[in-house]
């Protein structure tokens, strides 16, 4: 009998990771926008290179609404992954960004050395009204990458190359490789970034290298990780391993990632997040001036 090929070995060989602790999101509204962050938070700066996650809503808007309230404001030094998980969203940047991404869509800007973006309702949705539903992920850049030149990628759903596996799981890959499908994002730091819509039952199995770091974010519904429970809203901070293992006890969405650590300082001051001090004076000093460009029209 031949021998079998190389990835039956793996699957036989895996380690789960473990559960190491649970952050709950904490609610900090933003107006009448719902608004849940689960870091940072108390006892967890970041998980490396992952910085920051806004979760806003669910909710729904009545038709004459005022819509999101993210005017124009500066970025340096970083990236954010928007998934709109619900509703829509309206993107222009001072360096020629422009989109609306409709449900099921992700935005994917780099300020790298400075932009200025607005992020707000449509037209149509502050007359309408309807469902609204948004992750926003700050994913750090290491200081040789913080003045790259910007960038916006703006996916609706159909971009985006959907799957479903033998066992009903529907998997939405963003950015890197999800089982063997290539997503249509390959970041400058190889972030793998995906949504994982999970029915009750169902278990799903993702391989990630050890030593990476794992995001995991429960948006919706109740999970397990290698056998502990991981309730809607919460962040689970996971061990080493070469696999995370998931099982749903209801239907499920959880936003999964992994990616390298940087392992460097971190100055952040409000939208800018640099190495050191002196580069965040920097950066305030560069939007003062108008070295981010203009802000975009809204």
């Amino acid at each position: 009998m031949p021998n079998p090929p190389p990835y039956m070995w793996r699957m036989t060989e895996i380690t789960p990771r473990p559960v190491l602790r649970l952050h709950p999101a904490h609610r900090d509204d933003i107006g009448d926008l719902t608004t849940r962050r689960p870091v940072p938070g108390p006892g967890l700066d970041q998980v490396d290179p992952f910085l920051f996650l806004n979760h806003h809503g669910p909710q729904t808007y009545a038709p004459g609404n005022r819509g999101l309230p993210f005017g124009p404001h500066p970025h340096r030094g970083f990236e954010t992954v928007t998934f709109i998980l619900d509703g829509e969203l309206a993107h222009n940047d001072s360096g020629g960004g422009e989109s609306i991404i409709k449900a099921g869509g992700i935005q994917w800007m780099t300020a790298g050395s400075g932009l200025i973006h607005a992020e707000l309702s449509p037209a149509d949705f502050k007359r309408n009204g309807g469902p609204m539903e948004i992750l926003q992920l700050w994913v750090n850049l290491p200081s040789r990458l913080k003045m790259t030149q910007p960038d916006y990628v703006g996916l609706q759903a159909a971009d985006i190359p959907t799957f479903t596996t033998e066992g009903g799981v529907v998997v939405e890959p963003v950015s890197g490789e999800w089982l063997g499908v290539k997503a249509p994002i390959q970041s400058l730091i190889d972030i793998h970034l995906a949504v994982v819509r999970l029915p009750a039952g169902a278990r799903f199995q993702a391989p990630v290298a050890p030593g990476r770091t794992v995001f995991f974010y429960a948006v919706k519904g109740q999970v397990s990780i290698a056998g502990t429970h991981v309730p809607e809203w919460n962040l689970a901070a996971l061990g080493d391993g070469d696999a995370v293992e998931i099982t749903a006890q209801t239907d499920a969405v959880v936003l999964l990632g992994h990616a390298e650590p940087i392992n460097e300082p971190v100055f952040s001051h409000g939208p800018f997040v640099m190495t050191t001090r002196e580069e965040i004076i920097q950066a305030i000093q560069d939007y003062q001036s108008g070295k981010f460009g203009p802000p975009p029209r809204v």
